[in-house]
């Protein structure tokens, strides 16, 4: 599975490139963003690292898609977060990430809609696990038509997508 341009209303949800390393360091880096995703905020050459290490995907003999996508603002057209799933044959392990700038205006959820869509489209399972304390999170997921269940991956809530109603 490859990824492609994915369009909202008032995003464009465009294929990670390392390009995206030096804007994305700026979006990603308040400390209190990483509060429930771990880790701290990472240098424009790091991040370039790490981009480079997902755009070439998973080592070969992983049976694993890793699909990315930043997230574009229309407007004023800047990154404001990024999208992602990890496809298996069973399922699509989705996460979002919004810089603390944006958040609290729908983006977030109005990505992980699109996501959420695009790889129901394409007949695949989705799931997600979220920290019991995210309550922002856990809303998004709602909003995507996940719903939590009794399983935990590392004391986080395993949703699974249980559809929702049409927009």
């Amino acid at each position: 599975m490859d990824t492609e341009t994915i369009r909202t209303a008032r995003l464009r949800l465009e294929p990670l490139a390392v390009r995206h390393a030096a804007e994305m360091a700026e979006v990603l880096g308040d400390p209190a963003l990483h509060t429930f995703i771990g880790g701290s905020p990472e240098t424009p050459e790091r991040l370039r690292d790490r981009y480079a290490r997902l755009v070439a995907g998973p080592p070969p003999g992983r049976d694993e898609s890793w699909l990315n996508w930043v997230i574009h603002l229309d407007g004023p057209d800047r990154l404001v977060g990024y999208v992602q799933a990890t496809v298996t044959r069973d399922h699509a392990a989705v996460a979002w990430v919004v810089g603390t700038r944006w958040q609290g205006r729908g983006i977030a959820g109005e990505a992980a809609v699109a996501l959420v869509d695009w790889l129901r489209a394409r007949g695949t399972a989705v799931v997600a696990t979220i920290h019991p304390d995210h309550a922002a999170s856990s809303a998004v997921a709602r909003g995507a038509g996940l719903v939590p269940t009794g399983d935990r991956v590392d004391r986080e809530i395993v949703w699974r997508y249980g559809g929702r109603e049409p927009e």
